[in-house]
């Protein structure tokens, strides 16, 4: 069983709030975490279907039953038990709540209609670096190709047939049915497409033609993969700089094993000879700030940097004022010319940034102030 980085965050939070809200993909390990963190919680799952019809008989009777902490689990099944737990912990400070969902849009509808101000969310992604490690030793084409989901790495099954079940149960049919697609085989396309072309751009025009639906239909499709944290679009870092930026976010996916299923990447060795496995590399360190930022009940608060000259540095991390500047290179073996695009930002961004750093997939390491080279697993772990 792994010690997951947010449960700290969570002990922390349940000193001095009532209800705790988690979030994140299916099978990220939630209810897992949730029932680590709080032992002693009472735990229901809404996702089972006699449970729920029974709860709906009587919000107010089933909650009586439970007041020394409840989980429960798919909360968003039914909405109107956020306003019972909102009556109730404004009469009883004692009650303590942790719900836990992996439809983000209706978790947050549920909570911003009625636990505004009583009830703090925090996020769990797949497994980070340091997570992995405490599992199992790993090569980073392996972990490219297994990507993160914790029943890969804790209960041992097949990548294939994990990430198989998970698009087959959860992208084709749950969220299908939330934006009523009707061509299966265009939406199929995007995903499909959409993973080809993780680290560059987003264009939703240039989409639709290649789909076959309109610039709206690929919008509205992109927005549910973000809010069923399939994937999402990394903003460009623009503060000060103005018009010399592209405007354009980069989209990546959240799980590098599923961008390999969608694309037919089924084993480390065909990772290794990939035209793509540069892509995957940069994908997993941009998902990697994600997860530490998160896992710190933190926003996120990663970007890039592309001007019009094409000048790019992959990620730039903004604190307050300072930002921290990163750049991605998925090479074994590093080279000076690594640092060229970061000394370029050092150069037009003079006493802004506190610390850059090559991260690439070598061994050799240098000190931030003489060289900022740093390989991977250090630097996350």
């Amino acid at each position: 069983m792994v010690i997951r980085n947010l449960q700290s965050e969570l002990l922390r939070l349940s000193e001095r709030w009532q209800v705790i809200s988690v979030t994140g993909p299916r099978q990220s390990g939630k209810t897992t975490l949730c029932k680590m963190t709080f032992p002693n919680y009472a735990y229901v799952n809404f996702e089972h279907i006699p449970t729920r019809d029974k709860v709906l008989q009587d919000i107010d009777a089933f909650l009586d039953q439970y007041k020394d902490g409840l989980i429960i689990d798919e909360a968003q099944h039914i909405p109107q038990i956020f306003s019972y737990i909102q009556v109730r912990v404004d009469a009883d400070k004692s009650l303590k709540y942790v719900l836990s969902g992996s439809s983000d849009f209706l978790m947050m509808q549920g909570i911003t209609q009625s636990l505004a101000g009583r009830v703090v969310v925090r996020r769990l992604l797949p497994l980070s670096l340091s997570e992995v490690k405490a599992i199992n030793p790993y090569s980073t084409d392996e972990l490219l190709v297994r990507g993160f989901y914790p029943s890969i790495w804790g209960d041992g099954r097949d990548p294939q047939d994990v990430y198989e079940s998970y698009y087959e149960t959860y992208l084709d049919r749950d969220v299908r049915q939330i934006i009523n697609v009707q061509n299966v085989t265009a939406f199929r396309r995007f995903v499909t497409l959409l993973a080809s072309r993780i680290g560059s751009e987003f264009n939703a025009q240039d989409m639709s033609k290649s789909v076959g639906v309109s610039n709206q239909t690929i919008s509205n499709w992109m927005a549910i993969l973000e809010t069923s944290y399939t994937a999402f679009r990394l903003q460009p870092y623009y503060k000060n700089i103005g018009k010399r930026l592209v405007k354009t976010p980069k989209v990546y996916f959240y799980d590098t094993g599923l961008v390999c299923w969608l694309l037919g990447i089924t084993s480390a060795e065909d990772v290794a000879k990939h035209p793509m496995r540069g892509a995957l590399f940069e994908n997993m360190i941009v998902v990697e700030k994600l997860k530490q930022c998160f896992n710190q009940g933190k926003p996120s608060n990663i970007f890039f940097y592309r001007d019009q000259s094409q000048n790019e540095v992959d990620i730039i991390q903004e604190n307050g004022l300072k930002i921290e500047a990163y750049e991605i290179k998925s090479a074994s073996n590093y080279n000076t010319d690594f640092l060229s695009t970061i000394r370029y930002l050092e150069k037009i961004m003079p006493q802004t940034i506190v610390r850059s750093a090559v991260i690439y997939d070598g061994t050799e390491e240098k000190d931030t102030l003489v060289d900022g080279v740093y390989h991977y697993r250090t630097i996350f772990e």
